[in-house]
């Protein structure tokens, strides 16, 4: 427990050393001009899978919110409390970004709750219900990383019905992307819409920009 603390605490000071100990600081200048980043990522909650840190981006640079399985729900306006939902409207309508990123990953442990409900058994009074919402047809899945896919086209469509985002992305104004991290390998794959299937990051990227010229 001392040792892991004691991990954090020089991790935190490295921090300090690398973004705050000066005037000109990055962290002095995101407080003097806001935050104006381009993309917004819904990522999973898993320890393994840092949008920040896979990305090597800088503060200020991505807007993140993680759940577990990096599920977008749908649509619900309604009294009950939406803290995914709350965040696309903050980061989409206040914001403005211009990309919405749904990161997948291999071995969730999300999906495998969704896959295997026994290993919820000793505690489950949110993840069963939550993790529901991406089930789809499980029969025609073979494995957890191929339902993990399949999960982020169901949140893909979900985006979909906010109107907000329908607007944005019919006006060309918000674009959403599908990647895929897988853990062992350190890759993230894209959903390419030709081909339905998804390619390296890399060529999806460039299959985006002849789309985009």
């Amino acid at each position: 427990m001392k040792k892991s603390f004691e991990k954090i605490l020089q991790g935190y000071q490295q921090f300090r050393k690398r973004y705050a100990q000066a005037d000109d600081s990055i962290m002095q200048l995101l407080s003097r001009r806001g935050q104006h980043p381009e993309f917004m990522i819904v990522a999973c909650c898993d320890s393994r899978v840092d949008p920040a840190l896979i990305l090597q981006c800088e503060p200020g640079e991505l807007f993140i919110v993680r759940n577990v399985a990096n599920i977008v729900p749908p649509y619900e306006n309604d009294e009950s409390y939406h803290g995914t939902s709350a965040a696309l409207e903050f980061g989409i309508c206040y914001l403005q970004v211009k990309h919405l990123v749904i990161l997948g990953h291999s071995q969730c442990g999300g999906i495998q709750a969704l896959l295997n409900q026994q290993t919820l058994a000793q505690q489950n009074d949110f993840i069963g219900h939550w993790v529901s919402l991406i089930a789809g047809d499980q029969s025609v899945h073979t494995s957890v990383d191929s339902q993990a896919k399949a999960a982020l086209s169901l949140s893909h469509a979900n985006c979909l019905t906010f109107p907000w985002i329908r607007q944005r992305v019919d006006q060309q104004q918000l674009s959403i992307h599908r990647w895929f991290f897988d853990i062992e390998s350190a890759e993230i794959t894209a959903y390419h819409a030709p081909s339905q299937d998804y390619l390296p990051l890399e060529k999806a990227f460039i299959h985006q920009s002849r789309q985009d010229s």
